[in-house]
């Protein structure tokens, strides 16, 4: 009888002297190992957040009914810059304002929002990938501007230390500067390729695009102005966006009905899951980065380098650009969060975590645009049926528009912490 050979893994681990040692240990004393570090680095307790729950809720109820609401705000961006020349091209930055301060998805923004508007675009005289890129890449905004689970995400994986409420803030005005700098370049594209000039909306359907299209948005203002006030913390001004938006759906529009409403709780439930799965391991990655003092090595590494500030923050950028490009961003966030805060919070840097939290977030928003994983690029593309080799190649003037947006929210940390010093006395 021939015994089966058990696979044994060589992992390394860190003794209680804090030796470096080479351990050899079983398929199933591994998996003991990694349940035990969960629950030793207080995993559980990490995880313990209603705010995940609340926005995810959120997502789930705006995805479920993103169509009916996304009219309003269309129409809103319509009646606010559709009249000038090149207007459609302003609505699509603008819609994409509005959607990505509600849904805070970059993705569900393309999926929903290029349905309506990339037909539109190619219909009056823009090139299809153009229209795509466009809706691509100010999609971003909504990974940006708050309510965004990214943050919450990022939050967590960073050991509860950072604010929730403080990023949703500090994500607000980064977001608004990238939609200006994108209407900024179809002004100048506008007048160089002469762009189609937009139609505007009667006189007597202004008073109802307008109601109709605040109404929504005001679940921004809710959890904005609520956080930064301090009538509550993040988790309730969740709570209260949630019933706002069933509120609207279900009386005030009357476009939802009750019985869907299983089914956006399922959808939240699986959502919720995932992200849960992710920020459990991201726990005790965390943890064992730290036993094997990873973040001081890469600390010490960047050092030898450089010691300038700048030039270091400009090396994190583009190793994030880069891995942006072949990494989803929910992982991305879990792994490179535990790494990387410890480095750029170290008097060499001396980086403040809430506005890293937003750089970090910004560089893998650029990754959701770029192949070869970009999955907003690949929604865009599979919407305006377009190859996207070709896509990509058309989009460069708005990746540079990006990378520059990006670049002056990394140098000016003013840009980010304003709101947050304004409304929270973050830092004071």
């Amino acid at each position: 009888m021939r015994i089966k050979e058990r696979i044994q893994l060589c992992v390394l681990a860190v003794d209680r002297e804090g030796v470096l040692t080479e351990v050899v240990r079983s398929d199933t004393e591994e998996i003991n190992l990694f349940c035990q570090l969960i629950a030793d680095d207080g995993s559980r307790r990490g995880l313990d957040h209603d705010t995940l729950l609340w926005i995810s809720v959120l997502n789930a109820l705006l995805s479920e009914r993103s169509f009916y609401f996304l009219h309003n705000r269309f129409d809103l961006a319509n009646l606010a810059v559709g009249r000038f020349r090149g207007g459609l091209a302003y609505v699509n930055c603008l819609s994409s304002m509005f959607f990505g301060g509600i849904s805070g998805s970059a993705v569900a923004d393309v999926s929903s929002l290029g349905s309506v508007v990339i037909p539109m675009m190619v219909k009056q005289g823009y090139t299809e990938d153009f229209s795509v890129g466009l809706t691509v890449t100010t999609a971003c905004q909504g990974v940006l501007i708050p309510p965004s689970h990214n943050m919450v995400i990022y939050a967590l994986a960073a050991g509860g230390g950072v604010s929730i409420g403080s990023l949703f803030m500090a994500g607000a005005v980064p977001g608004i500067v990238l939609g200006c700098a994108m209407m900024a370049l179809c002004l100048f594209m506008g007048k160089k390729y002469n762009f189609p000039k937009g139609v505007a909306i009667p006189k007597e359907q202004r008073k109802s695009v307008i109601l109709r299209g605040i109404l929504p948005m005001l679940t921004l203002v809710i959890i904005l102005v609520g956080t930064g006030m301090g009538v509550f913390t993040a988790t309730e001004s969740s709570a209260i966006a949630v019933v706002y938006t069933m509120f609207l759906a279900y009386v005030v529009f009357r476009d939802a009905k009750l019985r869907d409403f299983g089914k956006v709780i399922k959808n939240a439930l699986k959502t919720l899951a995932i992200v849960m799965t992710l920020l459990a391991t991201a726990k005790a990655f965390a943890y064992m980065m730290t036993e094997l003092r990873i973040p001081a090595m890469i600390t010490a590494a960047l050092l030898s380098i450089t010691s300038n500030k700048y030039v270091l923050m400009l090396i994190i950028n583009i190793l994030l650009l880069l891995l942006g490009c072949f990494m989803d961003m929910a992982p991305l966030i879990t792994i490179m969060t535990p790494i990387l805060v410890p480095v750029v919070t170290n008097p060499a840097i001396g980086m403040d975590p809430v506005h890293f939290g937003v750089v970090l977030i910004f560089n893998l928003a650029v990754g959701l645009c770029t192949p070869p994983v970009g999955s907003a690029l690949f929604v865009g593309c599979a919407i305006g049926k377009t190859p996207i080799e070709r896509t990509a190649k058309n989009m460069l003037p708005l990746y540079a528009t990006m990378v520059i947006v990006l670049l002056l929210v990394t140098y000016v940390p003013d840009i980010s912490l304003l709101l947050p010093r304004l409304l929270m006395g973050y830092g004071a």
